[in-house]
């Protein structure tokens, strides 16, 4: 190409793209320490678990603390549904993401509550307070806890145990996603750790003067720029920064992406590895002009590339460490080959979401219930040798009998469930021994501390599937013992 007809080349935007995708580690550093930000590691954003919001409800309770903390100990994203904010940040500090509603009141459990929520752990719960007196309770013992006659606190127990439950139930029928399929991007609800990974990689690192950006609107994400030939140049892109961890995929068919185009033919990738100029995973996909469309990218279907080079001999994608994502506009296919539905130019392409698909279904509703809810009104039963909780179930407004009612709710809502039934509920440490049976006939206790483990190490147990169990620690300290192999001893609900 004659140099007169060679168009002026950005050197600055160049540092600058190198910069914001770390490539050159040192600038990217006094570029933040400029801004007034060190580096450190929550710049990086974290794939691996912390896939859509995780939301607990009754997240100030004794239990939903301890679920909560444990939640974010593991990278997940945590969302607190709480009434009253001031007590919850007192509580659980401001470092956890916190929406006011009430479960009692279904109006307030509406989309900004329930937004990019993957998996609901529900530890709502009565106050029960106990109250000395003169009654034929006071001073009787059970497992070491002295219980006076109890009296509940605040709302009854049929507006939460029940229609709370059941109000929760049906705003997470209406918004949670598939059961076989994990959120990756959701950019109907842009955030600001969204905002912060993706970023343009134009052909200006190779000497072209094409430009991109990707902003976040209220609905959508928008790839858009302007693709220019000049300086043998032809490709706009946007690219994720690496994630760390990276994400884990394996177990999907696939990822599905929702797009509304501008009738031009566009790539995605998949990069298994954090290197820069490293080996892409892409796939091809056509556009209808304004109009929306679903594309379903199936692993198997890949090309492996180096600079839109086919690499023959490349491994299959490690599904289980995709450390970055990207969407680019080219004029070429591969190997030289030209991009037919190209046109150089401006260009726009929205992005709604991105999830991977075909995955194995795993519990999306945690219900932490009550050992002995069926036991009131059961043929047979001694009252004289159930907890007190069954033993004053009518005293206590039906509080069993509401519990189970709740259960009904999530087992007929079609959302696949896992729902817990501890035993009593104690202060001690947990970490040990964990009994499960079912059939509502166990007898003892449990410590918060394990429940709390339970409910979060449930999300990803696919033999939790639909189950509901009783739950009471051992005499003996946890036998070693994987998660998998203790629920494999469970039943699906009939």
């Amino acid at each position: 190409m004659n140099d007169q007809n060679r168009s002026r080349w950005d050197l600055g935007r160049f540092i600058k793209t190198l910069s914001y995708f770390e490539v050159i580690p040192f600038l990217n550093c006094i570029q933040k320490l400029i801004q007034g930000r060190p580096q450190n590691q929550q710049d990086r954003p974290n794939g691996g678990k912390k896939v859509g919001v995780i939301l607990v409800a009754g997240a100030t309770g004794g239990l939903g603390q301890k679920v909560v903390q444990k939640l974010r100990q593991r990278g997940y994203q945590v969302r607190g549904l709480v009434r009253d904010i001031a007590k919850a940040r007192s509580i659980l500090g401001n470092d956890v993401d916190l929406v006011v509603a009430d479960i009692t009141k279904p109006e307030t459990l509406n989309g900004l509550v329930m937004a990019n929520v993957q998996a609901v752990i529900c530890c709502t719960a009565v106050r029960v307070q106990p109250v000395e007196g003169d009654t034929a309770d006071r001073a009787k013992y059970y497992q070491g806890i002295k219980f006076y006659q109890p009296e509940i606190v605040g709302d009854t127990p049929e507006n939460v145990e029940y229609q709370g439950v059941k109000n929760l139930v049906a705003a997470a029928a209406k918004y949670l996603p598939a059961a076989n399929e994990k959120l990756i991007f959701d950019f109907t609800h842009p955030s600001t750790e969204l905002k912060n990974i993706w970023g343009a990689l134009d052909d200006v690192v190779m000497g072209g003067v094409s430009s991109s950006n990707i902003q976040l609107t209220q609905n959508t994400a928008v790839f858009a720029g302007n693709v220019s030939t000049a300086n043998s140049g032809g490709f706009a892109s946007v690219r994720t920064k690496n994630f760390d961890p990276p994400f884990n995929l394996s177990g999907y068919t696939g990822v599905e992406l929702r797009v509304k185009g501008d009738g031009q033919r566009y790539k995605m990738f998949l990069r298994p590895d954090a290197t820069w100029d490293g080996l892409g995973y892409s796939y091809s996909f056509d556009t209808v002009a304004d109009t929306w469309i679903n594309i379903r990218v199936p692993f198997t279907e890949l090309t492996p590339v180096f600079r839109a080079k086919t690499v023959k001999d490349a491994p299959s994608l490690n599904t289980q460490k995709i450390s970055s994502f990207q969407l680019m506009l080219s004029k070429f296919e591969y190997d030289g080959a030209l991009n037919p539905k190209f046109t150089a130019g401006n260009f726009s392409l929205q992005v709604e979401y991105i999830k991977a698909y075909g995955g194995e279904a795993l519990p999306q509703f945690i219900l932490v219930s009550s050992a002995g809810v069926t036991r009131p009104g059961r043929p047979g039963i001694n009252l004289e040798e159930e907890p007190p909780a069954v033993r004053l179930n009518d005293q206590l407004g039906g509080i069993l009998t509401w519990k189970l009612k709740g259960e009904d709710s999530l087992r007929v809502s079609g959302i696949p469930y896992t729902i817990i039934r501890p035993c009593a509920l104690t202060q001690e440490a947990g970490g040990q021994e964990l009994i499960f049976d079912q059939g509502d006939n166990i007898r003892g206790k449990i410590s918060r501390e394990d429940v709390a483990e339970l409910c979060v190490q449930t999300l990803e147990q696919s033999q939790a599937y639909n189950v509901t169990f009783e739950v009471k620690q051992g005499e003996n300290q946890a036998n070693v013992i994987t998660w998998q192999q203790l629920f494999s001893q469970l039943q699906p609900d009939k």
